[in-house]
């Protein structure tokens, strides 16, 4: 029988790994070093040669390792094993999701530049975008999910500079609302606007949806970002980001990376290698649980409106949803009738018993949080009104509990308030 085109979930015990040159050892040693050491001088050169892009690598070349800053078999095996569930052609591992976010807009940014993108957005993500890179001569233009493609285009031929949009930025779903972006829009939009001596890139930001319910390449995005953080790591342990595209772009983000020194280190490697041998198995447990945990709340008679990718009532969303999404994802947000006000919502936060009240998403043990003053709180009330991020809206990360253990806990919080 010809060998079979084996699946991602299969491929992530060893793929780009060879237990020979590590002494048989079954997993992957961490290799907790800064340097390593050349056979000869001229091995040297011909890396750095390769390294600094003063020459291709030829076709049977491989680059060696030079320095941990640089390059790691640890990181260098995550970074393979991640491109097979977005089928990109090459991947970059970082320190944290903002360390990939904010590398990605400082590579592909200039001075005089626009960048035109969705909100809301995470909180952190939003603060460089509007406080920071307009600090260095960056135009930024919003939009949000109600706005049609010819309400963006008039807003961005408004401005006048539309000649001058280098990148299209979203975040779908939105965080915390579950709000969807057009990608294929944004892919439209992104020819719209680029020019014969530049492409205007579309970046999508996919840490709400993981590696496995939404795959970003595929709808014309030309770079995904993550928080591997999330459910990449999946077990709140480790910080880290992640950046996946073409050969041609990821060797512009690790040359930005490489001299902002914000590369991940060895042990971050190792133990986002271990958590992707689960990550399949987690992710569909915690899709079953939130679906569960959404169907209860939408029946609760103190529970308002609930934003979860299994209940959208909008027709356009259903559309962006069955032609983007592979899932309805493990995060569900919803407002508490009692009040307008937040009062309503700590007192639903501080009876919590199983779940956690903490920020962060996508690991094994489920987290509720109050985004408005928590995960947003730095972003202005007008647009937090604006975007649905309202005092009584709270933001559920469902993990992989029993889902009756869940739903107690959240029946139980919810008799309290």
């Amino acid at each position: 029988m010809n060998k079979p085109q084996l699946h991602p979930e299969s491929l992530m015990m060893s793929y780009g790994y060879k237990p020979e040159l590590s002494e048989g050892s079954l997993k992957c040693p961490i290799f907790q070093t800064s340097t390593f050491v050349f056979k000869t001088a001229e091995e040297g050169k011909a890396f750095f040669e390769v390294a600094y892009g003063l020459r291709e690598k030829g076709d049977t070349e491989e680059l060696g390792l030079i320095y941990s800053r640089l390059n790691n078999p640890d990181l260098e095996i995550l970074e393979n094993r991640l491109t097979l569930w977005d089928k990109a052609e090459d991947c970059a591992v970082f320190e944290s999701g903002m360390s990939a976010i904010t590398t990605v807009l400082m590579e592909f940014l200039s001075p005089g530049d626009v960048l035109l993108y969705s909100q809301p957005v995470y909180g952190g993500t939003s603060h460089f975008i509007e406080q920071i890179i307009t600090r260095f001569g960056i135009k930024v233009i919003s939009f949000d999910a109600k706005d049609t493609e010819q309400d963006i285009i008039d807003r961005v031929e408004k401005s006048g500079f539309g000649n001058k949009v280098n990148m299209v930025y979203i975040e779908t779903p939105a965080n915390p609302t579950n709000q969807l972006i057009d990608m294929v829009m944004c892919k439209r939009l992104a020819n719209r606007y680029s020019t014969e001596g530049r492409q205007t890139l579309v970046a999508v930001d996919n840490t709400y949806m993981g590696p496995l319910w939404q795959h970003p390449l595929k709808h014309g995005a030309d770079l995904v970002l993550y928080s591997a953080t999330k459910y990449i790591g999946g077990h709140s342990d480790v910080i880290a980001g992640a950046c996946l595209g073409s050969k041609e772009l990821m060797a512009r983000v690790k040359g930005m990376r490489t001299f902002l020194g914000n590369m991940a280190g060895p042990w971050t490697g190792w133990l986002l290698m271990r958590s992707l041998e689960t990550l399949k198995a987690r992710m569909n447990v915690q899709e079953k649980n939130a679906q569960n945990v959404a169907e209860f709340l939408i029946n609760h008679p103190k529970v308002g409106e609930v934003f979860y990718l299994g209940n959208i009532k909008d027709e356009n969303q259903q559309r962006i949803f069955d032609q983007q999404c592979e899932g309805t994802g493990a995060m569900v947000s919803f407002e508490i009738k009692a009040d307008k006000t937040e009062k309503g919502a700590f007192k639903f936060l501080n009876n919590l018993k199983l779940m956690k009240l903490a920020v962060s998403l996508g690991s094994t043990e489920s987290l509720a949080e109050h985004p408005a003053s928590m995960t947003h709180a730095g972003v202005s009330p007008e647009d937090r009104e604006k975007y649905g991020i309202s005092p009584q809206l709270i933001r559920l990360s469902i993990g992989v509990e029993h889902q009756d253990d869940i739903i107690w806990d959240i029946e139980q919080a919810l008799e309290n308030v």
